[in-house]
């Protein structure tokens, strides 16, 4: 009697097991399609090849890399700051566009507000709100390659300096120029994981002494995409060279879409010395409108 009983229970639970192993297997096929018809629905479309890559949410890209013609994408950004005497709270309006397959344009207007929050410091050390440029970008994706996953590029960044907004009328509205060519190359492994490096010279300058101060900035990230989605957890490492200062802020970071062209990119900025900032937030709302792409 107990052997017939412990042999019920074993078939039970070998019955169970097996369930749950076809279960996990039917998830894993069902998770693996969706990745293959998200994937092609990108990148089987008519014309020059492009590749799916996570595009990082702080340091963004001037359009997708591989991008078609027609693609267009605004972007709304706010975030805020803490450095040690004041706060800094930010605000961005970009758009985003492909005239001809790989070349993507973009205007950016970059806004800088402060807050005082040390008391004790003098009201002229602290910086003054302002439009801080007028900001203008392009970018060409000089090698795609679908069997690899890999795409690579090259663009420059144009930044007309603006003074503050209370020195207006007072001195001259453009104060100096940013030039900022730089290099970015992607590589997506498998369906999910994606790596990205964008590096280049920030070269800043100014019209008042007409000096150039050259700072180093080297990005790299790591992102997961949900499988099946347009949604991914990741981050970004901001590394800065100036002179024999090393600065990094790590950025954790999630995307997440609302509806099918409107998304929401969160951010948070940890970085590793608090000499200038302490930690930070930031929040992207990208909206893409549809334009119309043939399939193959």
């Amino acid at each position: 009697m107990l052997k017939c009983y412990f042999t019920s229970i074993l078939i039970i639970l070998s019955s169970l097991s097996f369930g749950q192993e076809n279960q996990q297997d039917s998830t894993d096929i069902i998770n693996n399609r969706k990745d293959s018809i998200y994937i092609a629905e990108i990148e089987k479309v008519k014309g020059k090849p492009k590749v799916l890559h996570a595009e990082p949410l702080f340091i963004d890209l001037i359009r997708d890399l591989g991008a078609r013609k027609g693609e267009r994408e605004w972007n709304i950004g706010m975030g805020m700051t803490d450095r040690k005497t004041f706060d800094n709270y930010s605000a961005l309006i970009e758009y985003e566009f492909a005239p001809i397959d790989r070349l993507g344009f973009e205007v950016e207007l970059p806004f800088s507000f402060y807050y005082r929050t040390d008391t004790s410091i003098n009201r002229a050390e602290t910086p003054q709100s302002r439009l801080n440029s007028i900001k203008l970008a392009t970018q060409y994706s000089f090698y795609v390659n679908e069997k690899n996953s890999t795409s690579m590029a090259i663009g420059y960044i144009h930044e007309f300096e603006l003074t503050s907004f209370n020195k207006y009328g007072k001195e001259k509205i453009v104060k100096g120029n940013i030039y900022n060519p730089f290099f970015v190359a992607a590589k997506r492994w498998g369906d999910n994981f994606h790596t990205l490096l964008y590096t280049g010279p920030i070269i800043e300058h100014q019209f008042g002494n007409n000096k150039l101060n050259t700072i180093w900035q080297i990005n790299s990230n790591l992102h997961y995409m949900i499988p099946g989605t347009r949604n991914f957890i990741g981050i970004e490492f901001n590394k800065e060279l100036h002179k024999r200062d090393f600065d990094m802020t790590i950025r954790p970071q999630m995307r997440v879409g609302i509806t099918d062209n409107l998304l929401i990119g969160i951010v948070t900025g940890i970085p590793i010395k608090r000499e200038t900032q302490r930690f930070s937030s930031f929040l992207r709302l990208i909206y893409e409108p549809k334009h119309k792409v043939k399939h193959i």
